[in-house]
C-alpha cells in the first residue's frame, strides 16, 4: 500500500494493538514483528538516535516477542499485557 493514508492506518493499527483494552490477536502480533522488522531493514531515523543499550533493549522485546509466537496460544489479559510489554520495547524509538 503506496498511498498517502498507509502512515495514518499503520498509526491507527499500531495505537489498537497496543491499548490493553482491546483485544489482541495472533496476526496483530505477527503484523507489529513484521512492522519493526521492516523499519529496522530500511534503517529508520528513529534507530540511530538510540544508545546501544537501548537497541539491546529494542532486540530484547523484539525477541521475547517472536519467541511467543512459537508457545501455545494464551488468552489470559496478563498474557497479553507482557506481550504489549515486548512490543512496546521492542518499537521504542520508531513509532509514527
Amino acid at each position: 500500500m503506496q498511498d498517502s493514508s498507509f502512515p495514518h492506518l499503520s498509526r491507527q493499527r499500531i495505537a489498537r494493538i497496543l491499548d490493553p483494552q482491546q483485544q489482541l490477536c495472533r496476526e496483530d502480533v505477527l503484523w507489529m514483528l513484521e512492522y519493526i522488522k521492516k523499519k529496522v531493514a530500511d534503517e529508520d531515523s528513529g534507530l540511530t538516535e538510540l544508545s546501544q543499550p537501548r537497541l539491546l533493549q529494542n532486540f530484547h522485546g523484539f525477541a521475547e516477542a517472536a519467541m511467543s509466537m512459537l508457545q501455545p496460544a494464551h488468552s489470559s489479559a496478563r498474557d497479553a499485557d507482557r506481550l504489549r510489554r515486548y512490543l512496546r520495547e521492542a518499537s521504542h524509538g520508531l513509532l509514527p
